[in-house]
């Protein structure tokens, strides 16, 4: 059973930078396409951004291009979101989530995804 765990989140000023980690573990299959989403109180949870399993290829919301950046170390089987400039409207719970792929693409849905880490809180303060 595939694993995920997020850590990072927190408190931060407007303006200021926070990094998002997930950690996998479990799971026999060695092909897995991951995704961050986030979901703020009162609304659905939305994609922020994803990744291609080989991380050749990065997608992002429009809201977010340009301040964040997803990677990936597939050595530790961890993905990473680097939050900079952040917005009190980038407060949300942040879920990182991953799906078994045999294609190098990139998915935008949440349905898209196989598992789910509990979620990190970011708090942006203005």
């Amino acid at each position: 059973q595939v694993q995920l765990v997020e850590s990072g989140g927190g408190l931060v000023q407007a303006g200021g930078s926070l990094r998002l980690s997930c950690a996998r573990s479990g799971g026999t299959f060695s092909h897995y396409a991951m995704g961050w989403f986030r979901q703020a109180p009162g609304k659905e949870r939305e994609f922020v951004a994803a990744i291609t399993w080989g991380g050749d290829n990065t997608d992002y919301t429009d809201s977010v291009k340009g301040r964040f950046t997803i990677s990936r170390d597939n050595a530790k089987n961890t993905v990473y979101l680097q939050m900079n400039s952040v917005k009190p409207e980038d407060t949300a719970v942040y879920y990182c989530a991953a799906k078994i792929v045999q294609s190098n693409r990139i998915y935008y849905t949440k349905d898209a995804y196989d598992y789910w880490g509990q979620g990190t809180q970011v708090t942006v303060s203005s």
